[in-house]
């Protein structure tokens, strides 16, 4: 069975799925999947380099808000 976010397991009721992949270099970029949704990837070009946030509603699982720090350039 698929399971949301290509996870091995389903989540408990009640709970959000979520799978968050680092990016390799500038090979490949990270991802950030809620709830079976992508909020952040290079397709979806929102992402960069250093760290990448998305903001979301624990109730209802809203996306609030996507932003990149670039811990590199300070």
């Amino acid at each position: 069975p698929r399971h949301k976010c290509g996870n091995q397991k389903s989540c408990p009721q009640n709970y959000f799925a979520f799978k968050i992949i680092s990016g390799a270099a500038n090979v490949v970029g990270p991802s950030i999947c809620f709830n079976d949704v992508i909020l952040m990837s290079s397709v979806k070009n929102n992402i960069g380099r250093g760290l990448n946030i998305a903001l979301v509603n624990g109730t209802n699982g809203q996306l609030l808000k996507t932003d990149t720090f670039d811990m590199y350039s300070g």
